[in-house]
């Protein structure tokens, strides 16, 4: 059972890791550009996980290990769980999800454009 309880608290490190890097990874493509291939597609991911309101894989396997440690698995995702109750304190709607999703899309398409006008303008 403990060990079912530091795997879900890991999936929970690796769920929030996975969510900063999708939406501030571009930041780190700046400054390392080989990231781009694991960049994009993390935040290509993203992105369609708000704005289709996929669930995310990490939200169940996180529940299963909570479940299987003996503890009480929670309703609902990893971001109405953890990161809503701080950042929109009255709950998770479609248009909040759909909000977040283009925020991911529109934040990093303005930093892959400013590294892509860069680029263009270099002799």
């Amino acid at each position: 059972m403990f060990w079912a309880a530091v795997a879900a608290d890991g999936v929970v490190v690796v769920h929030l890791l996975f969510i900063l890097f999708a939406v501030l990874g571009g930041l780190l493509v700046w400054r390392w550009r080989g990231l781009v291939w694991l960049h994009v597609p993390a935040a290509f991911w993203g992105v369609l996980v708000e704005l289709m309101h996929w669930p995310c894989p990490l939200t169940p396997l996180e529940h299963s290990l909570r479940l299987a440690a003996g503890q009480v698995g929670y309703d609902g995702g990893f971001v109405e769980h953890y990161l809503l109750p701080i950042i929109y304190p009255a709950g998770l709607t479609p248009q909040t999800q759909i909000g977040l999703g283009l925020f991911v899309l529109l934040l990093n398409g303005l930093i892959y454009g400013v590294l892509l006008w860069q680029r263009w303008r270099r002799p």
